[in-house]
């Protein structure tokens, strides 16, 4: 094809040239619009400080925390101040093994105290010995064992992998993820992660702590009792919900308290919302002055994020899950109310008046000539907001209205529950998906949708 020249330019340009300018207009506009978005985004990830975010965190850290919300570990401590040996589930006092009860990869012989010897197979072929003041590490692929020897200023020989890390004031053997050591003046540290949640059915000294599923169905139906104040299946579900660690029955009851919250404000608020409804709605109520008034309510308590009314009304009933029925109601009152207001505006009046041809009074029209239309959107709205406050109740909870997002809060605060964490982020979840299952039942129930 052979190249235009530039009198044919000139003269397509100027019989043209309103096509030719709009088509450029109509490139450089996606092409402008995606140059502004590329600078913003640019300006918003200097000016977030997300840079140095980046080169202030610590990935290795986020790791340890995620891998501890997923499994546990043991650890095999030696003080050396005090002459002291344990192992313990998360090094928790009231989870240390008894030294005639250790598991199977820990063996002692001897004393325990710096006489003795304490031997820890990691798996993999690697095994770790404790003797007195020192720790000696053996493996695959070590050409010599390394120890490393406690005291005021640490010293090591032998083989050092790429997984030793040394300082003189602390030592880190990080063989893996599930397998480490750590020694210092003061202790020699060891730890193995297990996948699986600690204790997760009964505390670490119940007597049913360890027992099968087989072995607890044949224990509940055993004549012989383990406590002769109750029977065998009573007392398994009473040391499965009074599990200190895990505290099941409080936490299923904070559940139920966020479930309450949410299901008392969404009522509430559609109780309250709906009558104000109709007289926000200006084919019911034809004072424009009272729609102003109502409509500006709901703009108000709408406005008004549902957290800074909960911490309202915290300053002015105090802490429990009332502040979190009232913060839920209020706001949902003016969401709710605007959307009924807008239902109503936007109905078939042919039914009111055919309503009114017959004499019926406002009450009958408004019950039979508007209801019947705004109904399915006040069900799928209702609906739709107790799940949305199951959600919300959570957050709520967690400022100080009580529930299930004050018993998250305190293992947050903790900084190693992270397992308790996770289970009650897990529970929240399978609430959240039971709620959605169940308004959509109800819905199809009472609206009549998905009927042939």
């Amino acid at each position: 094809m052979s190249a235009i020249t530039a009198d044919e330019a000139g003269r397509l340009e100027s019989t043209y040239g309103d096509v030719l300018r709009t088509h450029r207009r109509q490139f450089l506009w996606p092409v402008g619009l995606l140059v502004l978005v590329v600078v913003y985004l640019a300006y918003a990830f200097f000016a977030f400080g997300v840079p140095e975010l980046i080169a202030k965190s610590r990935l290795d850290r986020g790791v340890l925390l995620g891998l501890d919300s997923v499994a546990y570990k043991v650890h095999v401590e030696k003080n050396l101040r005090r002459d002291r040996f344990e192992v313990a589930v998360e090094g928790e006092r009231t989870a240390t093994y008894d030294e005639a009860s250790l598991p199977d990869w820990v063996g002692v012989t001897g004393a325990s105290g710096n006489e003795g010897r304490v031997d820890i197979d990691m798996g993999g072929g690697y095994s770790f010995v404790i003797e007195g003041e020192r720790l000696t590490v053996t493996g695959p692929g070590m050409s010599a064992p390394f120890t490393v020897t406690a005291g005021d200023t640490l010293s090591w020989e032998g083989d050092v992998p790429s997984w030793i890390e040394l300082n003189p004031k602390k030592v880190d053997v990080k063989l893996s993820l599930f397998q480490r050591a750590q020694v210092t003046s003061g202790r020699i540290l060891v730890f193995r992660y297990f996948w699986g949640w600690e204790d997760f059915w009964f505390d670490f000294r119940s007597p049913l702590n360890g027992l099968s599923a087989g072995e607890l169905w044949a224990l509940a139906w055993s004549d012989e009792r383990i406590d002769p104040e109750m029977s065998n299946a009573a007392l398994i579900v009473d040391e499965f919900w009074g599990n200190e660690g895990w505290q099941h029955g409080d936490v299923f009851k904070a559940l139920l308290e966020t479930v309450i919250m949410a299901f008392l404000g969404t009522v509430v608020a559609a109780a309250v919302g709906l009558p104000l409804a109709f007289m926000a709605a200006a084919n019911v109520n034809p004072e424009p002055v009272s729609r102003f008034v109502i409509r500006r309510f709901f703009d108000f308590v709408r406005g008004v994020d549902m957290l800074i009314w909960s911490l309202i009304f915290i300053r002015a009933f105090g802490l429990g899950p009332l502040t979190g029925v009232f913060a839920i109601a209020l706001t949902d009152t003016g969401t709710l109310g605007k959307l009924f207001s807008e239902a109503i505006e936007n109905i078939d009046n042919k039914q009111v008046e055919g309503m009114q041809s017959t004499g019926a009074g406002a009450l009958a029209r408004y019950r039979f000539g508007v209801i019947p239309q705004i109904l399915p959107v006040f069900i799928s709205q209702s609906l739709y907001y107790l799940e949305s406050n199951t959600r919300s109740a959570t957050v709520i909870g967690a400022l100080g209205a009580g529930g299930i997002g004050l018993k998250l809060v305190e293992t947050l605060r903790t900084g190693k529950d992270w397992e308790n964490t996770l289970y009650i982020i897990v529970l929240t979840l399978m609430v959240v998906i039971a709620m959605d299952i169940t308004s959509g039942w109800l819905r199809r129930k009472l609206t009549g949708a998905g009927r042939d």
